[in-house]
């Protein structure tokens, strides 16, 4: 699913709500080259991953705990954290809230 839109308000918190399953993103919109994901933690675990362009992680609501480069990181609501291209990071138990994802599009 992609909410694109050339303009407008999109509601981030309504659509992780709506979703599925946690740590099930949706793609939202698009700028230049990079898209933007919305999702919702759950307390849960996500294995450690690296990807070869940066990314930079929103938190709206809740709280984000990351291991970055084996050292852990809380990222609270209103608060951006960016990972470096390369860097390994995994999120550890205890996250909650809704996520929003800005990374380079695939393809």
């Amino acid at each position: 699913m992609c909410a694109e839109k050339s303009a407008g308000s999109i509601d981030m918190a309504g659509i992780s709500a709506g979703l599925p399953e946690a740590w099930s993103s949706v793609v939202v919109g698009r700028v230049g080259t990079a898209q933007i994901k919305v999702l919702r933690m759950d307390g849960r675990t996500v294995p450690e991953e690296r990807h070869e362009a940066a990314e930079a992680l929103l938190v709206l609501d809740g709280l984000l705990r990351l291991a970055v480069d084996g050292h852990p990181v809380d990222v609270g609501p209103g608060a951006l954290y960016t990972v470096p291209a390369g860097t390994p990071h995994a999120v550890l138990p205890g996250s909650q809230g809704t996520l929003v994802i800005v990374e380079r599009a695939e393809g």
